[in-house]
């Protein structure tokens, strides 16, 4: 069931086949936002809130990859956020900074998928190098028989590759905002995209570079706060109404090959 019952909800999200229950209620707002004793629940919730920020936009970065998800990202994006804001050691609660580009490690190799992760659907060595200050990848993938390299778990007629290159700014708290801000507003959760072709699912593939890069403007904007993401994935098709090869949602899957 879904909805509300006496004072509790009940709901679902992607992700889980469980039924959520919550309680409503709890302290006023007025209380929360004025009371003494709340003070640093105040600072904790000025962190989370740049936190969540934080992660929406990493999900841009990812240049929409993020829709071959088999789980709900922004959750554990907004909890990397929260282990990254206790690393910063100068500045006080409530005003801790959000360093990514500090702790890039912490998102290479970061799947978007929990069931079918990237490497377990496409088999081979997928390599990537991240020229940073020509915001320029190059993905190299390597020949692909089908039958032994590739795991088609719906069985779906086609498949494509998708290479993204996307830009993460640190942030940090700006008193007169009332809230955290990117120091790069212009490049934070920026990405650029390139489609492959659709493939049979059933052929021998030739191995292939895919180059992505984004503006020479952007590039301009390059600077030490910024991290560089580069992301790969792998979607099914099927034939759509038109005659054409068009994406079956949720077929797929991806991942963050790198950070620089």
């Amino acid at each position: 069931m879904t909805g509300s019952l006496k004072g509790v909800s009940f709901y679902t999200r992607r992700g889980s086949d469980q039924v959520i229950m919550r309680t409503k209620g709890g302290i006023s707002k007025r209380k929360l936002a004025t009371a003494p004793q709340f003070a640093e629940l105040r600072k904790n919730q000025k962190e989370f809130g740049g936190c969540t920020k934080f992660a929406s936009s990493t999900r841009y970065a990812f240049g929409g990859l993020h829709r071959l998800a088999d789980y709900n990202l922004t959750p554990v994006l907004t909890g990397m956020a929260k282990n990254l804001i206790k690393l910063d050691t100068e500045m006080s609660l409530g005003e801790r900074r959000i360093q990514l580009s500090q702790h890039k490690e912490v998102l290479e190799g970061f799947n978007f998928n929990r069931n079918y992760s990237f490497n377990t659907v496409l088999r081979v060595s997928v390599t990537g190098v991240i020229d940073r200050s020509s915001l320029l990848a190059t993905v190299t993938i390597p020949r692909i028989n089908t039958d032994i390299d590739l795991v088609n778990i719906q069985k779906l007629p086609y498949f494509r590759i998708i290479t993204t290159i996307g830009t993460v700014s640190d942030m940090h708290y700006n008193e007169a905002r009332r809230g955290y801000i990117p120091d790069t507003p212009d490049l934070h959760g920026a990405s650029a995209v390139l489609t492959g072709s659709w493939y049979p699912s059933q052929a021998i593939v030739a191995a292939q570079t895919m180059i992505v890069q984004m503006t020479e403007k952007q590039q301009t904007l390059l600077s030490d706060d910024i991290s560089i993401l580069l992301s790969i994935g792998i979607e099914f098709g099927a034939v759509g109404s038109t005659g054409e090869t068009t994406e079956v949602k949720y077929a797929g899957c991806g991942k963050v090959m790198m950070v620089r």
